[in-house]
């Protein structure tokens, strides 16, 4: 399940996937100022999720068509420094995010990103606790150990202890800098066994996740 895996900056520089390079036009469909970002709806992309190079693709198409106002968004999640890239580009250009689907795990980054944040009837936003497999963390030790320095696994451990505390800092610094409730932020991060989070949409919209939907105007 692709949100289960933590995927430090490094190592998915380095992994063998990037070798067969998404498409990651085909992610993106344009209707006049509407841009979609899709990753659930490729039919010869099953594995589809948010990588490395979306973030250009974004900012090109964005570049090209000054009209675009709001990304549409559905998809499970990715790489998430990827996402973070996506993030800043909706906050650069000031954009309205909408899900419209699902938008779980790596994917919120990008939603939280936009200026204003919606969510379709029926859809859902999904968060978890960020978690790095055995395998993963093997290779990522043999790849950099020499680089970095680490004569045994304890050093490894101790770097590993530090860079997890900055990676919490990270996303929780990113939460807050986004408008989202401090408490509802902490949640995120609760060990659920692996499943994913998925509040109800009251409760996105009292954290800060959702912008509340505008009162009807008056007759």
């Amino acid at each position: 399940m692709r949100w289960t895996i933590r995927c430090g900056f490094a190592l998915c520089l380095t992994a063998p996937a990037l070798a067969d390079a998404p498409d990651h036009g085909a992610k993106f469909t344009l209707d006049e100022t509407v841009l979609t970002f899709d990753t659930e709806s490729i039919d010869d992309q099953p594995d589809a999720e948010i990588a490395y190079g979306d973030h250009d693709r974004l900012l090109k198409l964005l570049k090209a068509n000054p009209d675009i106002d709001t990304l549409r968004l559905n998809s499970q999640g990715g790489k998430i420094y990827a996402a973070y890239r996506m993030a800043d580009v909706v906050i650069d250009y000031g954009l309205t995010t909408q899900v419209d689907g699902v938008c779980a795990s790596a994917c919120a980054y990008v939603f939280l990103g936009g200026a204003r944040r919606e969510m379709t009837r029926g859809s859902r936003i999904g968060f978890h606790q960020r978690t790095w497999s055995a395998a993963d963390i093997s290779a990522y030790y043999d790849r950099w150990r020499k680089d970095e320095g680490w004569s045994t696994l304890f050093d490894f451990a101790s770097w590993l202890y530090v860079d997890t505390q900055h990676e919490t800092y990270e996303e929780l610094q990113f939460y807050l800098e986004r408008g989202v409730d401090a408490a509802f932020a902490i949640e995120t991060l609760q060990d659920r066994g692996g499943s994913m989070w998925y509040p109800r949409r009251a409760a996105l919209e009292a954290a800060g996740v959702l912008t509340p939907a505008d009162p009807p105007k008056p007759e």
